[in-house]
């Protein structure tokens, strides 16, 4: 075996056990693809210092929604929802290659598309139709009083704006980012401010029913995409083109557009996930692995 055909896979638990117990599915076709071609596979735990290590490893590596730690490694993560991934040469998704990728509606056929749009919608959202609503769902991700270089607003920036518009606002809090003492005062003083403002909730729940989606580029608003919910970006993402950007617009013009934007979502979607992505169920699903594998420059 020459030294150059070696995968170390980091993973983090679950998706660790899943993968020690042969039952991730990207991961085994990308054994099956690999190992009759000579490369040796082994799966490792990731950590501060295993990624630290890695560099200096023989072979190639692959890290599950972290930064690869040099040239020779990727990164993968789920494209939202099962079966869709991509796999990428770095972790950032609005550095992506489907971020720079221009939509077309005008090649996507339209009753493909809208058969397509519904069979997700009822797979990964199953529920009563959505309607619209008065509320704007705000969900949260980390950082919330930082303005990050991807962002054109902090996270309370972006509340502020949003609950300026007067309409009810509800900004719900990541479920894995813990919130120090002047993040709490920090949302506190923004409830002080604005009446129409809560903090809290479902976000899933609250997504059904809501009037828009406004937020950095959380998964929640591309999942309000597939119930037809418009959404206002304060932050790059790789599923903008059929959202409105708070950078481009400035924020007030993006929410005033907000409750009458109607994009071709069905459309957007079946590019995004159907067409663009890794379809692990899809009869080429090897064939666009392997040409993923190749363009991140692993020698096969």
């Amino acid at each position: 075996m020459a030294p150059d055909l070696m995968l170390t896979v980091y993973l983090h638990p679950p998706i660790l056990q899943t993968a020690q117990a042969g039952r991730l599915g990207i991961l085994n076709r990308i054994r099956a693809l690999l190992e009759p071609r000579g490369w040796q596979i082994e799966i490792r735990r990731s950590g501060p210092q295993a990624r630290a290590e890695a560099p200096g490893r023989p072979g190639h590596a692959l890290f599950n929604m972290e930064r690869p730690t040099h040239d020779r490694a990727l990164t993968f993560r789920l494209a939202y929802h099962y079966p869709y991934w991509r796999l990428e040469r770095q972790a950032e998704r609005w550095r992506w290659s489907i971020a720079r990728s221009a939509f077309d509606p005008a090649r996507i056929e339209d009753e493909a598309a809208r058969r397509f749009a519904a069979r997700l919608r009822a797979r990964v959202l199953p529920g009563p139709e959505p309607r619209r609503g008065d509320h704007v769902l705000i969900p949260l991700q980390g950082h919330i009083r930082r303005q990050r270089s991807f962002q054109a607003a902090s996270p309370v920036q972006m509340i502020r704006h949003a609950a300026a518009t007067g309409r009810p606002c509800i900004a719900t809090l990541h479920p894995r980012e813990v919130l120090d003492d002047r993040d709490r005062r920090a949302l506190d003083r923004l409830v002080r401010d604005h009446p129409n403002l809560t903090i809290g909730g479902d976000s899933a729940a609250l997504l059904r029913d809501c009037a828009f989606v406004v937020t950095q580029n959380s998964s929640v608003g591309f999942d309000g995409l597939i119930l037809g919910k418009p959404v206002v970006l304060f932050g790059q993402s790789d599923y903008h083109h059929v959202t409105l950007s708070a950078a481009d617009l400035g924020a007030e013009r993006a929410l005033a557009l907000a409750p009458d934007h109607a994009p071709p979502v069905e459309k957007f979607l079946d590019w995004f996930l159907r067409r663009t992505s890794l379809d692990m169920m899809a009869p080429d699903a090897d064939a666009r692995l392997l040409a993923a594998i190749k363009k991140g420059g692993w020698p096969v």
